[in-house]
């Protein structure tokens, strides 16, 4: 395997479970020795989803040791109101932040543990796909390591993905989003604690761009600010070619963030040391060399962050795999195209409802008809809990496929624009009406399950 990250350290731990000989070779330094990387981290949301491979590989304890719950969005209106929206019904529905850094560090102990072997300070130079050997540059000099295949976990911009392409066209192709982001930080109140709620992501949406803040254990939030590259003319929606300085990026948040600004009193040093990364959507339409090669991951699908799926999705890629990979008499190239079947439809529609939450995230979370559809959803929801589930819902608290939950969710989207439209409030909806028409569109939804335990189960059943 080539990087260990978060996919890497947790299908390393799964396949070395399962009596796989795994080696992981990462370009980096050791995380737990060295440190992790600052200053680029979006603070990641971990889902049902990310915790049933967890369980799978015997790290769901060591990862929520460190998690904190987060029940819904915190909204920060412009007029000053907050306000939660809940993510689902009550507690049991929630999701977890966890800081990235801190989550690897664990999770390369766990893949340790399992008996995976850890190589790092090694970079993957070139590999002889017909000779399997991939060669290494590390600090004594090149590595020839031999492999039976290579599994390529080192990110969207995979060395292993690049080898391949070399071999085959993959149909690769990147959508750059025109928006990058700044990690900044709201340290612990004054004799520790959090200086706003931290069962919440808060969020500050300003129609073309926005402010989130997620919280972490020592009582900091890793707060991440979201802007075009290029700003408008006038100055009503600002860019990262207008914000430039220390100085410019507090005159934001005074104008745009009041009660934000406050909260982080490092902003002008922050935002100038810390880089500014961009986002974009990577799509594949290959992800095997039959079987000497496999991507997993951003490799296969790197996403933006807007609907906190990324690592989630990796997660379920690693469960599946492995189980594809322990199919009795299964030969790898026939489980990487199994592998790929399944997984990679689900990628795509994660990677569409991700560009989507965007644009609920920075330009309708405080708007008067998507509040009045939220509440729709959630009385549906309580009404007919058999047929109605809120997407969201769908795609965070069950192990649904992503296609299935993107197809469903445009129906029910459909039904809530229907019954709200030229309405004001749900005291005039005409409710036999609605419960008519949820009963004649939506059939109803066969129980959800959990994968099992020791297989990664399988999402598509």
């Amino acid at each position: 395997m080539v990087g260990a990250g978060l996919a890497g350290a947790v299908l390393a731990a799964l396949l070395a479970r399962r009596g796989w000989r795994v080696d992981v070779h990462e370009m980096r330094g050791d995380p737990r020795r060295k440190g992790y990387e600052r200053g680029r981290s979006i603070n990641l949301a971990l889902a049902e989803r990310g915790r049933a491979a967890l369980r799978a590989a015997g790290a769901d304890e060591a990862v929520m040791a460190q998690a904190i719950m987060m029940r819904g969005r915190m909204v920060h209106f412009a007029d000053g109101r907050v306000d939660l929206q809940r993510y689902g019904m009550d507690d049991s529905e929630v999701i977890w932040s966890v800081h990235r850094g801190r989550l690897n560090q664990a999770l390369l102990d766990v893949a340790e543990q399992a008996g995976a072997r850890l190589h790092f300070d090694e970079a993957l130079e070139s590999v002889d796909f017909g000779g399997r050997i991939a060669r290494f540059r590390t600090p004594g000099g090149i590595r020839e390591v031999a492999f039976t295949s290579l599994v390529g976990t080192d990110g969207a911009g995979s060395a292993v993905r690049k080898a391949m392409e070399a071999v085959e066209d993959l149909g690769a192709r990147t959508e750059m989003l025109g928006h990058s982001y700044k990690e900044l930080e709201i340290p612990p109140a004054a004799g520790g604690g959090f200086r706003i709620e931290q069962n919440a992501l808060h969020i500050w949406p300003r129609g073309r761009f926005m402010c989130i803040a997620l919280p972490n254990t020592e009582g900091t939030f890793t707060v991440t600010l979201f802007m075009p590259n290029e700003g408008d003319p006038d100055g009503a929606v600002p860019g990262f070619d207008q914000v430039r300085t220390g100085a410019e990026a507090r005159a934001l948040f005074e104008r745009f963030f009041p009660d934000a600004s406050p909260l982080i009193p490092r902003l002008e040093h922050l935002f100038e040391n810390n880089p500014t990364s961009s986002l974009g959507t990577l799509y594949l339409d290959r992800w095997h060399l039959d079987g000497r090669a496999v991507l997993v991951g951003d490799a296969a699908h790197a996403m933006v962050p807007f609907h906190g799926q990324g690592m989630n999705c990796a997660f379920e890629d690693c469960a599946a795999l492995a189980r594809h990979l322990s199919a009795p008499g299964v030969e790898l190239p026939a489980a990487f195209a199994a592998y790929q079947a399944e997984r990679l439809p689900n990628a795509r529609a994660i990677q569409h409802m991700a560009l989507e939450n965007y644009l609920e995230m920075r330009d309708r979370v405080d708007d008067d008809d998507y509040l009045l559809q939220r509440a729709l959803e959630v009385r549906l929801a309580h009404r007919h809990p058999e047929r109605f589930v809120p997407r969201y819902s769908m795609v965070t608290f069950r192990h649904m496929p992503y296609a299935r939950a993107l197809m469903r969710g445009n129906l029910q989207r459909e039904l809530l624009v229907e019954l709200t439209r030229g309405r004001d409030s749900l005291e005039q909806l005409d409710w036999a009406h609605a419960d008519r028409l949820v009963r004649e569109r939506l059939a109803p939804l066969p129980p959800d399950h959990e994968p099992h335990p020791g297989t990664g189960g399988d999402p598509a059943a």
